[in-house]
């Protein structure tokens, strides 16, 4: 096992009418700016649980905040945070609009030069407003995490970062709120929280039983809870699983000791970045290309997650390549497809996403094995 440090400081506030709790958990003297993006919360009712439950507080709104959090957007709402004396931040809504709410409250505090350095040049910002959250969508683990993750348009950019100024101070996860999720947003969140995992799990053994244990439970938690929230999305029970597992699946426990991949994810991004496409479809069509190029390289914990999560014999010549192919039947199972050709994309962009990699001098996995050549031939693996 490596070595580690672990220090998580968010409140978790889990349950049902747990929005009512807003009052005891931020002062009343906060001037409050509540972020959101397209409006499903008008729609669904936890607008109007927010509103009531801050009745009488100075509260601000900023809506809009895109599915990938554009800059160009966030920018315009820490100006609101400048221009209004903002002193807290509320997200509410998906891991898109808290990770866009992570870069306003820096941004708005950023006197170093652009804002946008502390994802390109990776600057560190010092300040940060506090703030808070009501996820209703699960998928990216954002609400018990530092990490955000930012698209800018003007440069068809997608990258990441983290400052632990922004762990959210509590984190609000009423499980029916997530009812009126359509299938395609719900299977989304199950691939990308399954993904996460895999990243913190499918690398190379250091002896890590507890963690390699958590992480398959939370493969399984995944598998038998799916078809239940998409045959019932009014499944409480199964609602509830599957919102505290995505929590789990990236609040940094399983991490603990363990090597991390993360190829899966930087590549996606760029999937992103040049074609639209959504987060989680991304990982889902990169994430069966790697694990065939990297077949060696993961052999060890391909044939110990094929058996003890797929019941898969790891005797068997081909063993690892039936892991693959569960992983990549499961996704389908709730409908999201695996294979670049399904979106009619072609290679025609390939060495221009590689390219990218080689001028960051960037090298990718757990091995940093996959330099741009490799990129190109994983996304080969992906047509």
């Amino acid at each position: 096992m490596n070595n580690f440090i672990y220090q998580n400081p968010v409140k978790i506030v889990f349950g049902k009418g747990q929005i009512a709790k807003l009052p005891e958990l931020i002062d009343a003297n906060k001037t409050i700016l509540m972020t959101y993006g397209g409006g499903s919360i008008k729609k669904n009712g936890v607008y109007d649980q927010v509103k009531k439950a801050l009745a009488g507080r100075k509260l601000l709104e900023f809506g809009g905040i895109e599915p990938n959090p554009r800059y160009e957007t966030l920018m315009k709402a820490a100006e609101v945070c400048k221009k209004e004396g903002v002193s807290f931040l509320l997200s509410v809504g998906g891991g898109s609009v808290l990770d866009g709410t992570k870069f306003i409250a820096l941004a708005a505090n950023y006197k170093a030069g652009d804002p946008w350095d502390i994802l390109a040049k990776q600057a560190t910002a010092n300040e940060a407003i506090p703030l808070g959250c009501i996820i209703t969508l699960p998928a990216t683990g954002s609400e018990m995490n530092s990490g955000f993750v930012i698209s800018r348009e003007s440069t068809k950019e997608k990258l990441a970062s983290g400052n632990p100024l922004v762990y959210p101070l509590f984190s609000i996860l009423d499980p029916e709120t997530t009812f009126t999720l359509s299938k395609e947003q719900t299977a989304n969140g199950i691939v990308d929280a399954f993904v996460h995992v895999m990243e913190q799990y499918m690398t190379y053994p250091v002896y890590t039983p507890l963690q390699d244990r958590q992480s398959e439970a939370i493969f399984l938690t995944l598998i038998e809870e799916a078809p239940k929230v998409m045959e019932n999305p009014q499944d409480y029970n199964a609602r509830a699983a599957i919102m505290w597992t995505a929590t789990q699946a990236l609040n940094g426990l399983i991490a603990c000791g363990v090597p991390q991949d993360w190829a899966t994810h930087m590549i996606g991004h760029e999937l992103t970045a040049f074609y639209g496409l959504d987060h989680a479809k991304t990982l889902a069509i990169v994430l069966p290309g790697i694990l065939r190029h990297q077949l060696k390289n993961k052999e060890k914990k391909l044939l110990q997650y094929g058996q003890r999560v797929w019941k898969i014999n790891p005797t068997k010549s081909d063993a690892t390549l039936k892991a693959i192919d569960k992983t990549e039947k499961f996704f389908r199972s709730v409908g999201i497809k695996t294979k670049l050709s399904e979106y009619g994309i072609g290679k025609e962009k390939f060495s221009e996403i590689a390219d990218r990699f080689r001028r960051r001098g960037m090298r990718l996995g757990e091995h940093q094995a996959i330099g741009s050549e490799q990129v190109i031939e994983i996304l080969n693996l992906c047509l």
